[in-house]
């Protein structure tokens, strides 16, 4: 498995084209992340890739640089390839209309002086225009599965001409129940092929299907499977589920909350989130699969431009998610699916920043927060609602005073069920140490309940 690359310090040294160093200048990029120091040779060399990285570590540069690169090859005569009609030289799959229209925007900005042709299909708009622009024949095809599917049983797009398909976010695609779709494209492609295979996770259903998807890969990781990003700072408060709107409310109403992204399980949940918020007057939107696209992508503007200072969002839409200094993430509900925490705090602490995670965790969760704190391999501090910490002081203190000591101190006796004794930890759950405090971050004053959560 690849783990670092020492001797890779700009982009000009990974030796890519001189046009895509220009676009990369101009955006003020210079040193390339880990996964991008990391997959790059590899994708340059022709080599199938399994790419495993944490969300808002630069996996779509990662294979956009190299794949832009050897579109701008000539052949031997000079000229460069041109796709034929309705085919594509690249097919990525994304399984969200907002990611796939962020990873078409990014390889025409490091495509810009290429003169390469990118077309997007995704659904919930009218496809008369995608078809028009795919019957010309494209470089680049970034689409999600089902609206790709409509077109290939149309006949309005043909993909054996493919020479690279990537598969990006895999894990999400398998929780959004595209197996079977993605089995249909990957039957239509042409044996040989380069597959880039990235995952922000790697449960076990995802690794199988990256053994079907690739050939003899190399294996890039920037970080253990499941690590969440070193500088959120992460709490949990115990609350009565019936409780949670009016605890989030106090906690938004605190100004160092400058830009929030809250996550709820379900789309009626997470209406009922922004309604509630709207009525106490903090700015939100909500956003999931069921607004239209033009709701959705007005409310990622408003909030990209702090018109709307919280998001309410599913893990579905959050998927395609990409904003800086988002301050704080709440989990208004904690995911049935530990992986799934790992991936929505790190929608905050992008680009070298610091962020925090604050989970609302009802009685009916505790079951949930004992897998994430199994999975993540430490236990989350727990803020009590009357006493919370700064983000520099030491473990929350409970309502006696005491400080809570995890697992194996009566602080988090409450998250086991009533009887059930506690099990002996084995040398694969040994407590790892709490997050890494994050730098940059002041205690602003407590709201008149006395809590802390900035």
């Amino acid at each position: 498995m690849q783990r670092n690359n020492n001797n890779v310090t700009s982009f000009s040294d990974l030796g890519l084209h001189a046009s895509i160093l220009k676009a990369l200048a101009a955006g003020s990029y210079d040193t390339p992340t880990p996964i991008q120091a990391q997959a790059i040779p590899h994708v340059l060399a022709g080599r199938d890739l399994l790419g495993i990285a944490q969300t808002g570590t630069g996996k779509t540069a990662a294979f956009a640089l190299p794949i832009l690169h050897r579109l701008a090859e000539v052949t031997a005569g000079g000229q460069r390839k041109r796709p034929a009609p309705k085919t594509c030289r690249v097919l990525v799959l994304s399984p969200t209309r907002e990611l796939a229209s962020q990873i078409a925007e990014r390889f025409r900005f490091y495509g810009r002086h290429l003169n390469l042709s990118t077309v997007l299909v995704f659904g919930g708009v009218g496809g008369g225009p995608q078809i028009r622009a795919m019957a010309k024949g494209m470089d680049v095809l970034v689409a999600t599965p089902g609206r790709l599917i409509d077109h290939m049983s149309a006949g309005f797009v043909r993909l054996d001409q493919v020479e690279t398909v990537v598969l990006d976010e895999a894990d999400h695609m398998l929780d959004l129940g595209f197996i079977h779709p993605i089995r249909r494209i990957v039957a239509a492609l042409p044996a040989r092929r380069q597959s880039l295979f990235f995952s922000a996770t790697m449960p076990k259903e995802i690794s199988g299907l990256a053994q079907s998807f690739l050939r003899d890969p190399v294996t890039v990781s920037v970080a253990p499977v499941a690590t969440t990003v070193e500088r959120v700072e992460q709490r949990v408060i115990m609350v009565d589920t019936e409780r949670k709107r009016g605890v989030l409310t106090e906690i938004l109403s605190d100004p160092a909350f400058t830009r929030a992204l809250v996550f709820t399980r379900t789309k009626h949940g997470a209406d009922r989130v922004a309604r509630h918020l709207e009525v106490a007057r903090i700015a939100a939107s909500a956003i999931h699969g069921n607004k239209s696209q033009g709701q959705r992508e007005q409310a990622l503007d408003g909030f990209k431009a702090g018109r709307v200072r919280v998001l309410v969002a599913t893990d579905i839409a959050a998927r395609g998610i990409d904003v800086e200094a988002v301050s704080h993430v709440i989990n208004f509900d904690l995911p049935n699916v530990p992986e799934t925490y790992v991936h929505r705090i790190g929608r905050t602490a992008r680009a070298g920043a610091a962020g925090i995670a604050i989970s609302l965790c009802g009685n009916d969760e505790r079951a949930y927060l004992r897998d994430i704190e199994k999975l993540i391999r430490q236990n989350i501090p727990m803020t009590d609602r009357r006493s919370a910490p700064a983000p520099h002081e030491g473990a929350p203190k409970s309502h006696n005073g005491h400080r809570h000591q995890g697992h194996r101190g009566r602080g988090r006796e409450e998250h086991r069920p009533h009887g059930q004794r506690q099990q002996p930890r084995g040398r694969g759950s040994r407590q790892q140490g709490s997050a890494h405090r994050p730098t940059g971050l002041t205690p602003v004053a407590r709201p008149r309940s006395g809590l802390n959560y900035a």
